[in-house]
């Protein structure tokens, strides 16, 4: 079974930025500066009580500001805000705070105004990571990380066996990029690139299928894993080596 990643002696110390104060933004920013980066939370208002008690207990290393105080801080932007209010969030973070900088984004377009289970805001057709590419041309968004509970995240070891993550962005480099961290800072085997920014709709879709097989395990960490068909025997090594993550 896989550990907790820890950081490499002589790994890259980063600024980012962690947009949002909930459980995925607060597990995300103590797990980051465990690492030995320095996080400024981001929220709607300098003073945010939950943005304060996550920095006094983050330990060094743990800042806090607003939305915009955190873009520009960062040198990397993590948008774990809710779905349906990421544009407006990120449009106080400011353009021009974002512009240039890989942002990845770990919401999903959850309405939970009906109760239980929810309804997504967008789909089929768009995606909360469609909406701010669009809204951000010059941000080099990644969607990430956003088919699983925020424990596993940052510690895929807590679900034995193989099993995968993630991204998709128009930006080869910065999905490239995302991998490196993914791997890298918590300790990621597979991450599989689904494409285009396009990608998003079907990763944000997969959440319904989540949430209710989250019902079913009693919210326990659970996660998906990716098999092929093995190549017909006699064909060349390249189907051979595309095939070469198939199970028996």
């Amino acid at each position: 079974m896989r550990l907790s990643w820890s950081r490499s002696p002589d790994a890259q110390i980063m600024k980012i930025a962690i947009l949002g104060t909930g459980e995925v933004g607060s597990h995300l920013g103590s797990s980051l500066v465990r690492l030995g980066h320095e996080v400024r939370m981001g929220s709607r208002d300098a003073g945010n009580p939950k943005a304060e008690e996550w920095a006094k207990g983050a330990g060094p290393g743990a800042t806090h500001g607003t939305f915009a105080e955190a873009a520009s801080y960062g040198e990397v932007v993590f948008n774990c805000t809710a779905g349906a209010v990421s544009l407006e969030a990120l449009r106080m973070a400011g353009s021009e705070n974002l512009a240039g900088k890989v942002l990845v984004d770990v919401s999903n377009p959850l309405d939970f105004s009906k109760g239980m289970p929810p309804t997504l805001t967008v789909c089929n057709t768009d995606s909360v990571g469609e909406q701010i590419q669009r809204a951000f041309p010059g941000s080099r968004v990644v969607k990430a990380l956003n088919t699983m509970r925020h424990e596993l995240m940052t510690n895929p070891g807590l679900v034995p066996g193989e099993h995968d993550a993630f991204v998709c962005g128009n930006d080869a480099a910065a999905k490239a990029e995302v991998t490196r961290m993914l791997k890298e800072w918590f300790g990621w085997e597979s991450v599989i690139d689904v494409g285009d920014i396009g990608g998003a709709r079907g990763l944000e879709m997969v959440l319904p299928l989540w949430l209710r097989l989250s019902q079913t395990y009693g919210w326990a960490p659970f996660n998906f894993r990716i098999v092929r068909q093995r190549a017909p025997v006699g064909e060349g090594t390249e189907a051979r080596g595309e095939a070469s993550r198939a199970q028996p």
